[in-house]
């Protein structure tokens, strides 16, 4: 009898390629069904869940408010910055005052780098939305007045020649004191109670298994990485897939549930969901 199989989609980047490379290389499986790969950036990933028709997916914590009817969240899998996160850069030397009725340039209308920005930064004059890896060379062109950075962006913009305007993970702590939650793995609520609590255990296992083989893992992530070095790799997974990954736990469901108190009270969305979590054991 062949097998189900359930579609997990999730980015291309060494942090999320080294939280399924278990998953993927077969080290951890879901008996009775086989396990695809769905791999596309993750502003696709926060249209394709709009849909609802993907099983288990990766997005932005900023776009679970638009998609809570169709998905939960599981409590593994979480991008968490602790003091860190993405950064607004700049060609020239600019203070953060002057991003007043600047050109923005953003990775995704959607990404919680956005949300954050505009819950912190001075108000702009035009965001302009890139694909992620198009926001640096956009600075650098002089098409947008400073941008936003992502993944590996974030540590190695001053080797590419930028200059740091606003780090919003330091932002968020320094306001709340809480981790910030950038991104979140989740599961369609039409996978049923059973199913989605043996997805989600199978995606902290794949973790754990990461941690506990991490050359393997980081061999295989790097393979993702768009050229960055082994090291610089080590360190941008390390700060991606840590314990906040393996599980959110009261303090990451904190954070979650004041990032949407946040956009609510600027009347970025509507109302702050309920976080509702699939808890993996």
């Amino acid at each position: 009898m062949p097998q189900r199989e359930i579609v997990f989609g999730h980015s291309p980047d060494a942090d999320d390629a080294f939280m399924f490379y278990a998953l993927a290389k077969g080290h951890v499986t879901i008996p009775g069904y086989e396990i695809g790969h769905h791999m596309v950036d993750i502003e696709s990933l926060n249209k394709l869940a709009d849909i609802g028709e993907i099983p288990v997916t990766a997005i932005s914590a900023a776009h679970y408010p638009a998609v809570a009817d169709k998905y939960r969240i599981m409590s593994c899998g979480a991008s968490v910055g602790r003091n860190y996160g993405p950064v607004v850069v700049s060609k020239k030397p600019m203070r953060e005052k002057e991003l007043l009725g600047k050109v923005i340039g953003v990775p995704g209308e959607f990404t919680t780098s956005w949300l954050l920005y505009r819950i912190f930064a001075p108000p702009y004059a035009e965001a302009k939305f890139y694909n992620f890896d198009e926001v640096g060379p956009a600075v650098k062109s002089g098409e947008v007045d400073a941008g936003i950075l992502l993944h590996e962006g974030q540590i190695l913009y001053e080797q590419q020649g930028f200059h740091g305007v606003l780090d919003l993970g330091k932002r968020w702590y320094e306001k709340t004191g809480l981790p910030i939650p950038l991104g979140l793995d989740l599961v369609n609520r039409n996978l049923g109670d059973e199913l989605s609590q043996k997805v989600a255990d199978a995606l902290k296992a794949s973790i754990v298994y990461a941690h506990a083989h991490e050359d393997d893992a980081l061999d295989y992530a790097l393979g993702f990485g768009r050229g960055i070095d082994r090291e610089d790799g080590r360190k941008f997974v390390r700060m991606y897939v840590n314990e906040d990954t393996v599980d959110l736990g009261e303090e990451g469901v904190e954070a979650l549930e004041t990032l949407f108190r946040m956009a609510a009270q600027r009347g970025i969305i509507e109302e702050a969901p309920d976080v509702e979590l699939v808890q993996a054991k």
